[in-house]
């Protein structure tokens, strides 16, 4: 397995990948906060998405950092997001190692992020996809804390509803700081990355009662 710690000298094609579901109704929703990374990270480095019949896909290529990227959002829906990835990949030649998903984890809280060079699906369906259709587990994720939903709500309810208004106040935050975790893997290998990024680094602000 490569350990990504080379990507940084070399300048072979890259894939980010954001998961979410396509449509207006679904694009602030906790499982979409993949495609607002991949917005945002688009928006910083001046990239526009434009629509890859083909792949199945928004997409969007250019260079970031000095290494040319293919950003891609799937235009199925979150259980097929397989299918995009895999067509992309073929069709550029990428590697699994040069494949970068981000997507949403329900087991990480609001703030935390959690990049991995491989790994299981962990039950997410698009990650499930994704495996099942590369063949491989081998690729790297990053994954986006979005806390677990209380005990009354069933989670499959709870990621398809947007952050509640608490959340609101650190959700920029966390869409640029996981936006700086896919450049540094980018710029530096997933080696870096995991160093600087798989920490607490976000905290909701605690209100006085009565604030």
């Amino acid at each position: 397995m490569n350990d990504g710690t080379e990507l940084a000298t070399t300048k072979s094609l890259h894939l980010v990948m954001g998961l979410g579901n396509p449509g207006a109704e679904y694009a602030d929703h906790r499982h979409n906060i993949g495609f607002r990374v991949l917005d945002s990270l688009a928006r910083a480095h001046h990239l526009s998405f434009i629509r890859d019949k083909a792949a199945r896909a928004w997409v969007a290529e250019g260079t970031i950092r000095g290494m040319p990227v293919v950003l891609a959002k799937p235009r199925t829906f979150m259980n097929l997001s397989g299918r995009a990835a895999g067509r992309l990949a073929r069709a550029n030649g990428i590697p699994p190692e040069c494949l970068l998903v981000v997507y949403d984890d329900l087991d990480l809280p609001l703030g935390r992020l959690r990049l991995r060079a491989q790994g299981g699906s962990g039950g997410h369906k698009g990650m499930r996809s994704i495996i099942d259709t590369l063949g491989t587990q081998e690729f790297v994720r990053l994954r986006v804390g979005i806390d677990r939903p209380p005990d009354h709500l069933d989670p499959a309810d709870y990621v398809l509803q947007p952050f509640d208004e608490e959340q609101q106040s650190l959700l920029s935050q966390v869409v640029e700081l996981a936006t700086s975790a896919a450049v540094c893997w980018l710029a530096k290998g997933i080696v870096a990355a995991m160093d600087e990024y798989n920490r607490p680094v976000l905290e909701m602000e605690s209100q006085e009662p009565g604030a």
